[in-house]
C-alpha cells in the first residue's frame, strides 16, 4: 500500500514540476513583453496629442458645424460597444472585467428600451457572448497581444461606417487602460459622435487681438471630415496598445501566482511522501526484526520420550532434558529419548522462506513435528500460508514423513 502510494506521489510530483517550469517561462514571456507594450504605448503618445491639436485648431476656426462625426443624434436609440479581450486565456481576471463591464452597460440600455450591437475584439469576447446569445457585429481577433495601425483603421473604418449610415447612433469603447506594471482599470470612453470637450480650444481661435492664427486651405470643414476618421483610428490605435500592455501584466501575474502555487503542492506532496517512504521503511524494519526474534527463539532442540506406564514418567523427561557434562541429555544416553536435531524444512518441495517463517512462529522445526501434525494444526498452517489445502495438495506430510525415516533409520514414523 505504501509502495504504490509513493509511486502516486511522484508521479503527481514529477507533473507539478513540468507545470511549474512551464508557467515559469510564460511568466517570463509576459514580463518581457510589457516592456515592449509600454514602449509602444509611449510611441503613440506624440501622435495623438499632435491631433488632438490639430482637431482642436481646426474647430476653433469653424469647422465644426456639419461635420457628421461631431454631430450627435437627438435620440440615442442604438449604442455600439467594441469590446476589447484577449485572443488567449491564462491572464487571470483580464477578459473578465470587460465582459462584465459591457454586460452591465447593455443590460441598462435594455432595460431603458434602447437597442445595442456588440463587435468584438479578441477571441475571448467572441466566444464569451456568442455562447450568451448577445447581439453582435463584425469580429476582429488574431492581433491582440501585438495590434498594429492597420488593425485600428480597419475597426475605425467599420465603426464610422455604422454611425454614418445611422445604424448605431453611439459607439463606445471598452477596454483595459495600462497604468502601471501593477495597476490597470476598465474603462468605458465615448468613441463616436466626438465630445465637443474632444475638440474644444486650440490656437486656431480667435485671440484677444482678433483673428486666427492659421490660414486652412482648403477651409476647415473639408480637412476637419478628411481627419476625424484618422482621430478616430488613433484612438482606437491607443485603445489596443493599453489593452495590449494590460494583457502581459495581467499574464504575468497570473503566471507568477500559478507558479507559487506549484511550487506550494510540490512541497506539500513531498512532506506526505516521505512519510509514506518513512512509514514503509519502519513497517518492513519491523517485520525483519520480528522474523528475526522468532527464530532465535525457536532455535533449540526438542526431545521425544516415549512414555510408559508407572510413575517415573515425569523424572525421565526431566531427565531427557537436562544436559550432562558432555552437553549431551540424559536420556540421549540411556536410549529412552531420542532427541532430534532442527531440521531444513525447504528441503520439502513447496515450503519456501516464507512458509518456513510461519512453521517457526509455531514451533514446528523438525520433519518429524509436520509429519505429526494434527488436523487442526493443518488448518491453521493452510490459512497462515494463504491457502485452504496446500499441505494436502503439495503433500508435505508425506514428504517430511519420507525424510524422516531417511534420516532417523531407528525413529520410523
Amino acid at each position: 500500500m505504501a509502495g504504490g502510494q509513493e509511486r502516486i506521489l511522484r508521479g503527481r510530483i514529477k507533473a507539478m514540476q513540468s507545470t511549474k517550469k512551464i508557467t515559469r517561462a510564460m511568466e517570463l514571456i509576459a514580463g518581457s513583453r510589457i516592456v515592449k507594450a509600454q514602449q509602444r504605448v509611449q510611441a503613440a503618445v506624440p501622435y495623438s496629442e499632435q491631433i488632438t491639436e490639430v482637431v482642436k485648431d481646426l474647430a476653433a476656426a469653424g469647422g465644426t458645424s456639419d461635420s457628421p462625426l461631431l454631430a450627435g443624434r437627438d435620440e440615442i436609440k442604438k449604442t455600439c460597444y467594441v469590446v476589447m479581450s484577449a485572443d488567449r486565456g491564462l491572464c487571470g481576471g483580464y477578459n473578465a472585467g470587460v465582459q462584465r463591464a459591457t454586460e452591465g452597460e447593455v443590460k441598462a440600455d435594455v432595460q431603458a428600451g434602447k437597442d445595442y450591437t456588440i463587435i468584438p475584439v479578441g477571441k475571448k469576447a467572441l466566444g464569451y457572448f456568442r455562447f450568451r446569445g448577445y447581439q453582435l457585429g463584425q469580429s476582429f481577433m488574431g492581433f491582440t497581444d501585438q495590434p498594429s495601425y492597420d488593425d485600428a483603421r480597419r475597426i475605425g473604418e467599420h465603426v464610422v461606417d455604422l454611425f454614418t449610415s445611422g445604424e448605431v447612433d453611439k459607439v463606445e469603447l471598452v477596454y483595459t487602460r495600462f497604468i502601471s506594471a501593477g495597476s490597470q482599470e476598465v474603462v468605458l470612453r465615448p468613441l463616436v459622435p466626438l465630445g465637443s470637450d474632444s475638440v474644444a480650444g486650440g490656437d486656431g481661435r480667435d485671440t484677444a487681438g482678433g483673428g486666427a492664427d492659421f490660414e486652412f486651405e482648403p477651409d476647415p470643414l473639408t480637412i476637419l471630415d478628411s481627419l476625424l476618421p484618422r482621430y478616430v483610428e488613433a484612438r482606437i490605435y491607443a485603445a489596443l496598445l493599453n489593452a495590449a500592455a494590460s494583457e502581459h501584466a495581467f499574464r504575468q501575474r497570473a503566471m507568477k501566482s500559478a507558479t507559487d502555487n506549484a511550487q506550494e503542492l510540490i512541497t506539500n506532496l513531498s512532506i506526505v511522501m516521505n512519510r509514506a517512504r518513512q512509514a514503509s521503511i519502519t513497517a518492513e524494519i519491523m517485520e525483519i526484526v520480528g522474523g528475526a526474534a522468532a527464530l532465535e527463539g525457536d532455535d533449540m532442540d526438542v526431545g521425544y520420550i516415549d512414555l510408559d506406564d508407572g510413575d517415573d514418567v515425569v523424572e525421565m523427561a526431566a531427565m531427557a532434558t537436562r544436559p550432562n557434562d558432555s552437553g549431551s541429555t540424559a536420556a540421549a544416553e540411556s536410549g529412552s529419548v531420542a532427541t532430534l536435531e532442527r531440521d531444513e524444512l525447504t528441503r520439502i518441495d513447496g515450503i519456501g522462506d516464507n512458509a518456513a517463517a510461519v512453521l517457526a512462529e509455531r514451533n514446528v522445526a523438525t520433519f518429524k513435528d509436520i509429519a505429526t501434525l494434527s488436523g487442526d494444526d493443518v488448518t491453521r498452517i493452510n490459512q497462515a500460508v494463504g491457502s485452504d489445502d496446500r499441505i494436502q495438495r503439495e503433500d508435505w506430510q508425506g514428504q517430511a514423513r519420507r525424510l524422516h525415516n531417511a534420516k532417523y533409520p531407528d525413529d520410523q514414523i
